[in-house]
């Protein structure tokens, strides 16, 4: 097995051979990131006020195709803000995928409301559709066309697909059981900028969605997110309780509801425009990379590359090897990996198995326990794709 892994660090390393060590997703700066800040500076223009913050909405809308965008803090900001104006109250249910990032489960918890874990596709790493169903016939019921768990009596409010590494969740087949249930869809997109499914860009299928920008995202603004929505009016209001619920006045500092402080600075969407100006280079770069790991890869048996489902077209955020447990032992290819300078890392602890969510509920989760064993994030920047 050493001698395996080994050899395919060494052609890992290969990709980007004047790097001691390859980091698993580094930004790239090469258009007018310092042109853009540098104004900010001068002009002093760099808190959460400014021509950036506009400029980056619109060029994300644009981009992805929704009406309106509020440009926040961060992802977990994001999500946290989209679901309370999809409605999500306290004591409220959201099912989740438990194979996901933390800040999915933290973002429900701000809420007040209950994380409920699901299972997730292998085709996808994302939400099953089927098996969804499936649970939902059986611990739920309907009343007043709110869907209630007949267990804990409270109302299931919320479904959030994750696009997980940037491949998008079956979506048609979700929103279609989401419909029978009567649960809202609220997309947790933070993965997934540049990546579509059918044709149309994720992030525009559910009531609201949230989407990150943190320094190892597709594009980065340093630290920051977005919400975005076809709906109006609650991009209004997202904006207000993102701008702490103050009423808008020329000189008043009046608040009519609790509200939050996750506006982004003008100095981070600065960054931001400058990105999102080559992410189309960026997306052509991280396929090509895909072309290389199975160049790489393709001779070694029990590993494979996680590719886009059929109806999906990703924009490969992290490439992802599925290793066969059976073979090989994770936590010493990890350890081989790392020690030859490639930077790989295992999935996310499920959040069924955190501290904080251990009491939730949860449906059956064999997929999530066992494809936590197989998955491994390896080098991903852009950069390793040029051509």
């Amino acid at each position: 097995m050493n001698t395996e892994w080994i050899e395919i660090a060494r052609k890992i390393k290969n990709l980007y051979p004047s790097k001691g060590f390859l980091p698993l997703h580094e930004p790239t700066f090469v258009g007018n990131e310092l042109k853009y800040i540098s104004e900010c500076l001068e002009t002093g223009w760099v808190s959460s006020v400014g021509k950036y913050v506009d400029k980056f909405e619109s060029m994300l809308a644009e981009y992805i195709g929704v009406k309106r965008v509020v440009a926040v803090v961060n992802g977990t900001a994001a999500l946290h803000i989209a679901l309370k104006v999809a409605g999500v109250q306290p004591n409220d249910e959201v099912i989740i995928p438990s194979l996901t990032f933390v800040a999915t489960g933290n973002a429900v918890s701000y809420c007040g409301a209950v994380p409920h874990f699901v299972d997730i596709s292998q085709k996808t790493l994302g939400i099953d559709p089927t098996k969804l169903d499936q649970y939902l016939r059986e611990i739920s019921t309907q009343k007043n066309k709110q869907c209630i768990n007949k267990f804990s009596g409270k109302i299931i409010r919320a479904v959030v697909p994750m696009h997980t590494f940037g491949h998008p969740v079956d979506m048609d087949h979700l929103l279609e059981v989401c419909s029978k249930y009567n649960i809202i869809v609220v997309e947790d997109a933070a993965e997934s900028l540049g990546s579509y499914y059918k044709g149309k860009h994720t992030g525009t299928f559910g009531k609201v969605s949230a989407m990150s920008f943190n320094g190892n995202k597709i594009i980065t603004t340093g630290g920051g997110g977005a919400i975005l929505t076809n709906d109006v009016h609650l991009a209004e209001y997202a904006k207000h309780l993102t701008t702490t619920a103050k009423i808008n006045h020329a000189w008043k500092y009046e608040h009519n509801e609790v509200g939050y402080n996750y506006r982004m600075p003008n100095i981070n969407a600065a960054l931001g425009c400058a990105q999102i100006e080559r992410i189309n280079d960026y997306l052509v770069s991280k396929n090509n990379l895909v072309s290389l790991y199975k160049d790489i890869l393709y001779k070694y048996k029990g590993i494979e590359l996680f590719l886009e489902p059929p109806f999906a077209k990703s924009n490969y955020w992290l490439q992802t090897l599925i290793v066969d447990d059976r073979v090989y032992d994770i936590e010493k290819v990890l350890s081989i990996l790392n020690n030859q300078g490639v930077m790989a890392r295992p999935i996310w602890t499920p959040l069924h198995e955190l501290v904080p969510f251990s009491g939730s509920p949860k449906s059956d989760l064999s997929e999530t326990e066992k494809f936590k064993m197989k998955i491994i994030n390896v080098p991903s920047s852009p950069y390793l794709g040029e051509k």
